[in-house]
């Protein structure tokens, strides 16, 4: 029987979409889905609800979960990966907590920036373990990366891990309904080309019968700007710098150093920014499970509709050898040929029988390499700190951080640092 491992089944209502999905591919019928989670009870709410799905469904998927995380992984051909390293408490509080005592004000924190730093130290050493039991006990799986930071934690799979990894986001399947919907426009019969790195690549073309829409976009856009709207970052961006960008305006904020300024505020009311977002919907989303958990574990007639989510497509496409295409995060193989060969880049990719195929998109506009440049800076020592235990690295990937870097003095930024390693603790590993 072949298997698909979930890692981090505990996130039940991704596990049920994802997995949902799965059931209802019926080149993925009579596949071992195998749960993991060290969470024991939502592991169990994850199972029955997959059951219930199972049951409804007509699906001949078999549902296990496991409390040894190998003996999950063994003989796998797909790995998904869905974990959060610490949490929303104690990690993610202390990543918004720490940098606001020294004026560093956040919104989601996961990506770059001091959060996504330290977000990936903690979370890279279980990553590399996933590695070394994959490489032990499934060697030929293919590993679909849900799991934040996302440029860094597939670069690291690929690159120190040994695992054939590819990175997944919604950003780019949502990015032009998102932007013509704020600017009220119908986007059916529209083509577009969309690459860069994770939560910012860029529109490079958007068109409808051969006519390119950016023109009619930033008419519209201009206009839209003179009141406030929940998308005013990437409307800003795309006037300056000529493209739109994948990732929300509440993340482009605190990718770039022009939004959260101390020394502006009135920035923050002009672009309708939502400082410590994150923090807000982990929140929401703890007390909202509450009263959602009992309407999902008790409802023996739980059916569920296929998502737009990549997984269950990329499987059926490598089981079926039917191509389907993904905007997909690889190792830049010289596919944007302006941006490092080291980093991990977001760009269209063809899937079927040969596994994960991406393709050559050349030079990207200059001001746009050049944006990413700012965060792969900061993603590269990143990992070179995560993989050589020098204490040194995470200070210089905090003081390449451009928006980091726009507010906080050397002496305060290594200061700032010190101050989450040490709050962190055990979360993180030793550094020197």
């Amino acid at each position: 029987m072949s298997k698909i491992a979930f890692l981090g089944a505990g996130s039940t209502v991704f596990a049920k979409n994802v997995l949902g999905d799965s059931m209802l591919t019926p080149a993925l019928q009579d596949f071992e889905i195998a749960l993991f989670d060290i969470n024991p009870e939502r592991l169990a709410d994850s199972e029955l609800i997959l059951n219930t799905i199972r049951q409804t469904s007509g699906s001949t998927c078999r549902i296990r979960s496991y409390t040894d995380r190998k003996e999950a992984l063994r003989g796998a051909k797909y790995v998904i990966n869905a974990i959060q390293v610490g949490g929303y408490d104690p990690c993610t509080i202390t990543d918004f907590e720490i940098p606001k005592k020294y004026g560093l004000r956040q919104t989601i924190a996961d990506t770059v920036g001091i959060g996504g730093i330290f977000r990936n130290l903690r979370t890279i050493p279980v990553m590399l373990d996933f590695a070394r039991d994959i490489n032990e006990v499934c060697p030929d799986a293919w590993f679909l990366n849900y799991t934040n930071p996302m440029a860094v934690l597939t670069n690291v799979m690929n690159t120190y891990g040994g695992v054939k990894t590819v990175g997944l986001c919604h950003s780019v399947q949502v990015c032009v309904k998102s932007l013509f919907d704020v600017l009220g426009m119908d986007d059916t019969g529209v083509k577009s080309k969309i690459a860069g790195i994770n939560h910012m690549a860029w529109l490079l073309e958007v068109s409808k019968d051969g006519v390119d829409l950016y023109p009619e976009i930033k008419r519209r856009a201009a206009l839209r700007q003179k009141e406030k709207h929940h998308d005013m970052v990437r409307l800003e961006l795309m006037l300056r710098f000529g493209y739109y960008v994948t990732e929300s305006s509440e993340h482009n904020a605190e990718y770039h150093p022009y939004f959260i300024k101390r020394n502006y505020p009135e920035l923050i009311e002009r672009f309708n920014i939502p400082l410590d977002e994150y923090p807000r919907r982990c929140v929401g989303q703890i007390e909202s499970w509450k009263k959602l958990r009992d309407s999902l574990v008790n409802d023996a007639t739980l059916t569920h509709k296929r998502t737009h989510e990549y997984a269950s497509h990329i499987m059926e496409a490598m089981e079926t050898n039917h191509p389907f295409k993904i905007g997909g995060n690889v190792m830049n193989t010289g596919l944007i040929t302006n941006l490092p060969r080291e980093a991990c880049v977001e760009v269209p990719c063809l899937v079927d029988a040969n596994g994960v195929t991406p393709t050559y998109v050349g030079d990207l506009p200059p001001q746009l390499a050049a944006l990413n440049r700012t965060n792969i800076n900061t993603q590269l020592l990143t990992i070179e700190a995560a993989v050589t235990g020098k204490k040194d690295h995470i200070y210089h990937a905090a003081m390449l951080d451009p928006h980091t870097s726009a507010e906080l003095s050397i002496d305060d930024i290594v200061a700032m640092c010190d101050d989450l390693i040490e709050a962190h603790g055990d979360w993180l590993p030793k550094f020197n």
